[in-house]
């Protein structure tokens, strides 16, 4: 009950403070653009993630005791909110978002101490990293908060998905012995959870860049930061709870790739756009809310019983794969998995075929 408070005050705060933001972003006129590939109708203003930031910041003011790692998180997190919110407001150019990116994951690395310098696998094996520790952890932050940006294509997703992965954080972090990382985690989805209200479909704000790379860059952080001590795989955690933007990022990488195209170019071929097609815009965001919810459920399973979370999570990346093969999200001649299932199905036939007439 202790630990409600850390959800529930954050998000009456968000609350509070969204309509706000929503005035003054009228005013201001900083309402979404409406493309090609964008689906919303009307103006709809595009920097709810403002919300988000300040009740968090105003609650980790009032909750928590910061140290060098906490600081390290907090400069990072708001040199990429902020360069998120330039970006809602006049439209950066990709190469200066990274640079924002860039220049948030080296202040988390270097100021807040956070980085992979050991991997920890079964069996008690243990690899130190050394200096490439740092790249990997860049690679981590930089990818990871992109997965979550990228997500933000339909009402409520990314938030949601956020506030699922970090409600799913703190539950482990307790298992874990990490308080502190328990309380960072329900402060944001609490946060989160308070401006998904006016996020969810149809939107009347959006959360933009600000709230989706904020919320991306934190949850890197305290999900490298709050397992890279465990005794468990140490990225195995991390890399369970965010499967779903993982997947999506991986796919627009290669999809992009293999067609000719910049990772920088959107379209709407992510997970999202594929399932609003046949389900419609709501039914998605649940869908997807739910899928998040399984690899958490997984993630928890592997914590109790690591045969059984791996069979759970081999079922569940199955079904994605199949998923992913039949819906042409990569390209279309991809499809890998099907391909061997058509060809055992072949033999098994043909199989059966000449064993009756043997017979």
């Amino acid at each position: 009950m202790e630990s409600l408070k850390y959800l529930l005050i954050p998000m009456v705060l968000s609350v509070v403070l969204t309509p706000i933001i929503k005035v003054i972003a009228i005013r201001l006129q900083v309402y979404a653009q409406m493309n090609e590939r964008t689906i919303h109708q009307g103006k709809i203003v595009r920097i709810g993630g403002v919300a988000i930031y300040v009740s968090f910041l105003i609650c980790m003011a009032l909750f928590v005791k910061t140290d060098m790692t906490t600081n390290g998180i907090l400069i990072g997190a708001s040199i990429m909110f902020l360069g998120g919110l330039i970006d809602d407001m006049i439209n950066l150019k990709p190469c200066y978002k990274l640079l924002f990116e860039v220049v948030a994951a080296v202040v988390l690395i270097t100021i807040g101490s956070v980085s992979l310098d050991t991997i920890r696998l079964p069996f008690g094996i243990v690899i130190d990293w050394g200096i490439v520790s740092f790249i990997v952890t860049f690679i981590w932050i930089i990818g990871i908060t992109n997965a979550v940006n990228l997500m933000d294509g339909l009402d409520g997703l990314a938030g949601g998905v956020s506030t699922i992965i970090l409600i799913v954080i703190a539950c482990l972090a307790v298992m874990d012995g990490r308080m502190d990382i328990q309380i960072m985690a329900l402060l944001l989805a609490g946060a989160t959870l308070g401006c998904l209200f006016f996020n969810w479909h149809p939107a009347s704000i959006f959360i933009g860049d600000c709230g989706a790379l904020f919320l991306g860059f934190i949850i890197s952080a305290i999900s490298l930061n709050g397992f890279k001590s465990s005794t468990i795989m140490t990225l195995a955690l991390p890399i369970l709870l965010l499967m779903l933007p993982i997947i999506d990022t991986l796919g627009a990488i290669l999809r992009r790739k293999l067609s000719g195209h910049k990772f920088s170019e959107a379209d709407k071929k992510h997970i999202h756009h594929l399932l609003m097609q046949r389900f419609g815009h709501r039914n998605t965001v649940i869908i997807l809310y739910i899928v998040t919810a399984l690899f958490g459920f997984t993630a928890y399973i592997y914590l109790v019983n690591k045969t059984t979370g791996l069979f759970v999570l081999s079922l569940i990346v199955l079904v994605v794969e199949v998923f992913i093969e039949i819906s042409g999200m990569i390209s279309k001649q991809y499809h890998p998995l099907l391909s061997i299932g058509r060809l055992m199905t072949r033999k098994v036939l043909h199989w059966i075929s000449k064993h009756k007439q043997t017979q």
